[in-house]
């Protein structure tokens, strides 16, 4: 594959990258007006990765948890945000739907970029390491911004949830 080959599919998944600016999520923002959308979701979830970056496990590699952050809710383009309280059908049929998304959407990248994203994105998935553990509790605790009965969900999550 030539250089300009490469350059295309890039920026193809950057254009596509774009879309989950028109997802919006089930929960409200703390200003009732409107519903936040997925692209910015990820974004907070990033700067609080960098922010709180001090309170992850020893060792854990932040830049990797920033960029699994990123990659994360991209399967949100096709499959749609589901509500924290889903039941387990419809939980179901997201897992199926977002897995979908991520064969296709990961697959606009040139090869090697594609294994790297998608391998981001299996990992937050899987949540077996520091990083995704460290992630996914930031996930968590975005969700507890909103939901202050949920308080200690981060903690816990940190701790318990896939940290090696």
């Amino acid at each position: 594959m030539d250089s300009m080959q490469r350059l295309d599919q890039q920026m193809r998944f950057v254009a596509e990258a774009g879309l989950l600016k028109r997802v919006l999520r089930q929960t409200m923002l703390t200003d009732p007006a409107r519903r936040e959308n997925s692209a910015e979701h990820s974004w907070h979830l990033a700067i609080m990765a960098l922010a709180l970056a001090e309170h992850a496990p020893p060792g854990t590699d932040i830049g990797r948890v920033v960029a699994m952050l990123l990659m994360h809710d991209l399967v949100e383009i096709d499959a749609g945000d589901l509500f924290a309280y889903a039941d387990e059908a419809q939980q179901a049929r997201q897992e199926a739907a977002e897995r979908a998304a991520a064969d296709r959407i990961f697959a606009l990248l040139p090869a090697d970029q594609a294994a790297t994203a998608r391998g981001l994105w299996d990992e937050f998935e899987e949540r077996r390491t520091s990083e995704a553990a460290f992630a996914r509790g930031l996930d968590i605790q975005r969700f507890e911004l909103r939901e202050p009965h949920l308080h200690d969900a981060f903690i816990v999550l940190t701790a318990e949830e896939g940290a090696p």
